[in-house]
């Protein structure tokens, strides 16, 4: 188990363009102010709320984030709350806490989707690992989504004869073939491929085909003439 000082570490040093952010819902204060401090004391920002009703008129920021979620509170549950983000296509990960855990009720927790499921009392440290985790997994969520969109970009600048040419090259067929099998010169291929890699910053054809595998449009060169 790592150390609350390396967990520090870990957080600091994390390549992130805005800070994370742990939101809290619990209905219990002293809950609340203690995860507060914890938090605080490794350089988290937290904003913290007594209801899953708050927090649903609260607008989530666009930075890393996780929720820890009590599960047992007054008229709309951790799992209620859980549904509601889900339904609104908020995906954030969470740490559901309890003060009654037994196994179905962390069965159905993980079943939910979340992270981790504690008991209280729990240490300290087993939060702050639990927090850290999330963290970094909401940052590669977020990593891969900008990624993909970044990837989409490249792929809208090309013309539709690249897109075709795209898809039959990183199908498995050579200049030759594809261009026997579209109707055009060789040399004209290689233009259209040349310019393709380009755009679509791919440093070699292995690179091209996981864009292609990533975009979708691998061997379906038909949907892109």
């Amino acid at each position: 188990m790592t150390t609350i000082g390396e967990t520090a570490r870990r957080i600091s040093t994390a390549e992130v363009t805005v800070e994370p952010i742990v939101y809290v819902v619990d209905d219990d204060r002293l809950m609340r102010e203690m995860l507060s401090s914890l938090f605080r004391s490794i350089g988290l920002r937290v904003r913290l709320f007594e209801s899953a009703q708050e927090i649903l008129q609260f607008e989530l920021e666009d930075a890393p984030s996780c929720l820890v979620l009590d599960i047992r509170m007054p008229r709309l549950s951790g799992f209620d709350l859980q549904a509601e983000l889900a339904k609104s296509n908020i995906r954030i990960p969470v740490i559901f806490l309890t003060g009654h855990g037994d196994v179905s009720t962390s069965v159905r927790a993980m079943k939910a989707g979340a992270v981790d499921f504690l008991t209280k009392p729990f240490h300290e440290q087993e939060m702050l690992d639990a927090v850290t985790a999330a963290l970094e997994c909401d940052q590669k969520q977020r990593d891969e989504e900008r990624s993909h969109l970044d990837l989409q970009d490249r792929f809208a600048l090309l013309s539709d004869r690249e897109r075709q040419i795209m898809a039959l090259v990183t199908g498995g067929l050579m200049n030759k073939q594809v261009a026997s099998k579209i109707g055009l010169a060789q040399q004209t291929v290689k233009i259209h491929r040349g310019n393709l890699m380009r755009k679509m910053s791919a440093k070699s054809l292995a690179d091209l085909v996981l864009m292609a595998e990533n975009l979708g449009i691998r061997g379906r060169e038909k949907e892109q003439s």
